[in-house]
């Protein structure tokens, strides 16, 4: 039976034969229905009565179904009417979740209704149950999930999001951290715009949350049992995550933007790629001292090709180092919102993400929606209300975050990493942000939209965002914000001139190391064109031929 059958429309007499069956047999009515019996019968021994539904005001009765119709409709809509978009107002939806459309009104808000107990209120007030709904599912996260298809997973989801009204509530400590994340992230995009002014570095600006997302993501997966990441991405952001996520150092960074190469011998520096396209791999320390091996997938400008190539190298080390384990281990994949809602190599993987012989236990996926694509606005690029909507075809939730809000979008990855534990299934994190400059730093966006960039223009970065926020809390006071922002650029800096000195790069992580130790790329000449030491006789060819095409006489084979 469907679990929303207790919504439809009843008189007092049909509610009041549920009632009677419920209490014969609370198994013999819907999962729905029992809550709400619960929380009458709650209700009337609270007040000392134990009348029949159908002796109570059939009004009243009637409206504890609209207000879990409000409750359920919050769960199921309430992400097309949040405040998740930082520089653009949300597309008006209809219905809308005005009290009417339930069948309910302001002279309602003070009446106690049963159906709180739904939420974990208890009999509560309307006001109360309607703040609680609007806190969790209208805010600066969006979540769509009600479609999917086991009730489990939707009740974990539901209790862990309502417990918390999905506001965090994080230490100082951790505050400070985001708070410095995001310094990084910002001051390091700003340093590369002015000095090297003009070149192409596909930059973060607008989406710099991303790197307090994944400096959580790789936290809380190794409290978790997660001792390898293994991240694809395209080539916006790739230097940020390359040096604050990655560990790759700075002084490396600049000294290619300089233009130094890796090596003399032009046959080793044989990478040819530019610096936005290159992988990396390294172990980092977590705060609670373990370590995790991240991975980077090079990637070229092909956007979400890497994908497979990302599920691949995790299954692989699946199977042959975590002895099939895939709790040990997850892939992340950075989409833009274009390429994950316009390219079919998407849509291929996601499929395949459930099937025995691909399957990785889940990916998280994060998706920087810029709300453009090169110079095309999303509502000219596709179909679809959101660009995550393919994460429907595998039932995974999805969870829209404004990206200026931090604290919101490392709660979310932090749900999102939780439940691909527990699940072993995709999830996705649409980080709804913007692209301060064009597609890169030579283009002007105003040209193809200029009331947007008007707005970005004027915008305050993520970081700036945030230090009020926790300046205006308390936190931190505004000597600390700008003395970070201060010690870090000194440090960009004096990193700088270090790479100004060098004539020739060493690597910072060697690529033929660890399980690649004592393999180098070959030479010209040390590969022959032909060898004698792989050729094999023609007889024994022929022989081992006719062996392997020729059926055993003591079987019998069927025709």
């Amino acid at each position: 039976m469907d679990n929303l059958t207790y919504l439809s429309n009843a008189d007092s007499a049909y509610v009041d034969g549920l009632y009677q069956s419920y209490k014969q047999d609370p198994q013999s009515v819907d999962f729905g229905w029992q809550k709400f019996f619960e929380g009458f019968d709650f209700g009337q021994n609270a007040g000392g009565t134990t009348s029949s539904v159908g002796e109570a005001t059939p009004e009243h009765v009637l409206k504890e179904i609209n207000v879990l119709n409000m409750i359920n409709g919050y769960r199921d809509r309430g992400h097309l009417f949040t405040h998740t978009n930082p520089v653009r107002e949300r597309r008006k939806y209809y219905p809308g979740k005005e009290l009417e459309t339930f069948g309910l009104a302001e002279a309602d808000m003070s009446t106690v209704f049963n159906a709180g107990v739904e939420v974990g209120l208890g009999p509560a007030t309307l006001k109360d149950i309607r703040q609680l709904v609007e806190d969790t599912y209208c805010r600066s996260i969006g979540a769509e999930f009600k479609y999917i298809r086991n009730p489990e997973k939707i009740k974990w989801l539901q209790d862990r999001m309502e417990a918390d009204r999905n506001m965090p509530k994080f230490s100082l400590d951790t505050k400070k951290r985001i708070l410095n994340k995001l310094n990084h992230a910002v001051v390091f995009e700003n340093f590369l715009g002015t000095k090297f002014l003009g070149q192409k570095r596909f930059s973060l600006e607008g989406a710099e949350s991303l790197i307090p997302a994944l400096d959580s993501v790789i936290e809380k997966g190794s409290e978790i049992g997660i001792q390898e990441f293994v991240i694809g991405m395209a080539h916006r952001g790739r230097l940020n995550v390359l040096t604050n996520i990655m560990g790759k150092s700075y002084k490396s960074i600049f000294s290619e933007f300089e233009g130094k190469t890796y090596a003399d011998d032009p046959e080793v520096n044989f990478g040819g790629d530019v610096k936005y396209h290159l992988g990396f791999s390294s172990e980092v320390k977590t705060n609670d001292g373990k370590s995790v091996h991240l991975s980077l997938a090079p990637n070229p400008s092909h956007l979400e090709t890497v994908d497979p190539i990302v599920e691949g190298m995790v299954r692989s080390k699946i199977d042959f180092k975590y002895d099939g384990d895939s709790s040990k281990i997850a892939p992340i994949i950075i989409h833009g919102d274009a390429a994950i809602a316009g390219q079919g190599v998407v849509y291929e993987v996601t499929q395949m993400s459930k099937l025995d012989g691909y399957k990785t236990g889940g990916t998280v996926h994060i998706v920087i929606n810029n709300q453009i694509g090169f110079t095309t606005n999303y509502k000219d690029a596709r179909s679809g209300t959101y660009c995550t909507d393919v994460a429907k075809i595998t039932s995974s939730p999805v969870f829209h975050v404004n990206g200026d809000d931090a604290e919101a979008v490392v709660y979310a990855i932090n749900l999102a990493v939780e439940y691909r534990q527990k699940y072993k299934t995709d999830v996705f994190i649409d980080l709804l942000c913007y692209r301060r400059f064009g597609h890169n730093e030579a283009d002007e966006p105003k040209f193809t939209q200029p009331l947007l960039y008007k707005i970005i223009e004027k915008h305050p970065n993520p970081k700036e965002v945030y230090a009020k926020k926790l300046i205006s809390e308390g936190s931190i006071d505004e000597a600390y914000s700008k003395n970070i922002e201060k010690e870090f650029k000194a440090e960009l800096q004096t990193k700088l001139e270090e790479a100004k000195t060098i004539e020739v790069l060493t690597e910072d992580l060697p690529m033929f190391k660890g399980a690649w130790e004592g393999l180098r790329p070959a030479k010209k000449g040390e590969v022959s064109t032909t060898t004698d030491k792989t050729k094999v006789a023609k007889d024994l060819f022929l022989k081992l031929a006719k062996e392997i095409t020729t059926l055993p006489s003591d079987k019998k084979i069927l025709p």
